[in-house]
């Protein structure tokens, strides 16, 4: 009971100030059509009951399975096993992201098709599956990630230079829309769980990192496809 109470509170303190902005500017400077406005209301309803069913779910399956899964890849010992299922399941989490399907739908009619919304899904989902891939990887034989961190964004810098100019924000929006409600906790919840059968719970701050990893594929992988489009 208790972990559904903090999750009310926690949705509606998240969805209150957007409410209370947007009723403000009605009643002040914007004047929306009442018919809009009051689809706005029924939106935050629904939102709110989403969010609150959404979180219950993550904290209740979401985070255990994570974590379960990624102790039990540890225990077989076999490096490939660890990194090719970090790599299939951030494919499989990120195509399930609710951010990277809106994203991908806004970029489709916004470039009227020429940017497909099944390849944009991809790209970005194969860009996160290889960067946990990585992240496992970075897990396993303990490789310090400001490396990786300098080196991934020095080759997105320069392939920046290469990629038209309207890609590098598909970009950089395509990373960021990878740390939504649904990869963000999976991906850490498998974090934790590799770290732990590993080096034991005293190393479980090694997860950590993964979402900054995670981000840097997608910003990738679109920049190189821009270079293909391009």
């Amino acid at each position: 009971m208790n972990n559904i109470r903090e999750t009310i509170f926690e949705v509606v303190y998240s969805i209150l100030p957007i409410t209370l902005v947007i009723t403000a500017l009605q009643f002040t400077l914007v004047w929306l059509p009442m018919e809009t406005f009051l689809q706005f209301l029924a939106g935050v309803v629904f939102v709110g009951i989403g969010l609150i069913l959404f979180l219950l779910g993550v904290n209740v399956g979401l985070l255990p399975v994570g974590e379960m899964i990624g102790s039990a890849l540890s225990k077989t010992k076999k490096v490939w096993v660890i990194v090719f299922f970090g790599f299939l399941l951030g494919v499989v989490v990120t195509i399930a992201e609710p951010d990277v399907q809106v994203l991908a739908r806004q970029i489709d009619q916004v470039s009227n098709g020429e940017i497909p919304r099944s390849i944009l899904i991809l790209a970005v989902a194969l860009g996160v599956g290889i960067f946990v891939g990585l992240a496992m990887v970075r897990i396993i034989f303990n490789i310090n990630i400001v490396y990786i961190l300098a080196i991934s964004y020095g080759v997105i810098f320069l392939l920046a230079a290469f990629t038209p100019p309207h890609f590098v924000p598909i970009s950089f929006d395509s990373g960021g829309v990878t740390t939504g409600p649904l990869t963000v906790p999976f991906i850490l919840a498998l974090g934790v769980g590799v770290t732990s059968v590993m080096r034991g719970k005293s190393s479980s701050r090694d997860s950590f990192g993964l979402v900054a990893l995670a981000s840097i594929g997608p910003i990738l992988s679109v920049l190189l496809l821009g270079v293909i489009y391009g």
